[in-house]
């Protein structure tokens, strides 16, 4: 028998070392499980429509796009498109604990992609233009990646376990992802190109200068 969070099971199990042990279910830990789940989940569900639909307040895909591209991840739309459908569907998983292994992964994508080209460098703290809250939303996937979601969940209530390799699948997706957007780099401006170009060729007028004047 699987793994199953000590706070939501209450079935009698063997352990890996043999040892019979009884888990009995706590309510105030399921609590605490979904006053994570929700808080967590529905933020990380409102960056999402921010980034996808304009809600909140937010750019919508054409505006996330140009702002993802200036940092060089190209084609920019589909980044945006990638960027807010992850953090829309990780922060559904997580709110209403369905899938939430494949839910709780999904978050470090976009949160990885966005420490590394908005927060890299800079102190920890939000007041610094730190990663501070991206930390937190990190801590809080790992947490309800480690211990499941809790019984008041849609993975308890449907018999939901994820297989151990869907989640392999989505740690290597989220892996790659972030691999190809970190290597990604910005494109200098085109007036920065033209003054290194015109910088180049005045060196290499000196030295043909210099050369003549050796001779």
């Amino acid at each position: 028998m699987g793994f199953s969070p000590v706070i939501w099971n209450n079935m009698e199990e063997e352990g890996m070392l043999g040892f019979k042990t009884r888990k009995e279910p706590t309510s105030a830990g399921d609590l605490g499980l979904l006053a994570l789940r929700l808080t967590a989940g529905g933020l990380m569900t409102g960056h999402g429509a921010q980034k996808l639909f304009g809600a909140f307040g937010g750019f919508g895909v054409e505006g996330t796009a140009g702002w993802l591209g200036s940092m060089g991840l190209k084609p920019p739309k589909l980044w945006a498109y990638m960027a807010g459908g992850s953090e829309l569907g990780s922060g559904v998983s997580l709110l209403t604990g369905f899938f939430t292994p494949v839910g709780a992964v999904s978050v470090f994508g976009p949160m990885i992609m966005a420490w590394n080209k908005a927060h890299a460098g800079k102190p920890i703290w939000i007041t610094t233009g730190g990663a501070e809250l991206i930390l937190m939303y990190m801590g809080a996937a790992a947490t309800l990646a480690l211990t499941g979601p809790g019984r008041f969940s849609l993975d308890e209530a449907l018999g939901i376990e994820v297989p151990t390799w869907v989640t392999g699948l989505t740690v290597a997706g989220v892996a790659a992802g972030v691999v190809v957007g970190i290597m990604a780099q910005p494109e200098a401006p085109q007036e920065v190109v033209d003054a290194a170009a015109a910088e180049v060729q005045s060196q290499g007028q000196s030295d043909e200068i210099a050369t003549e004047l050796g001779a």
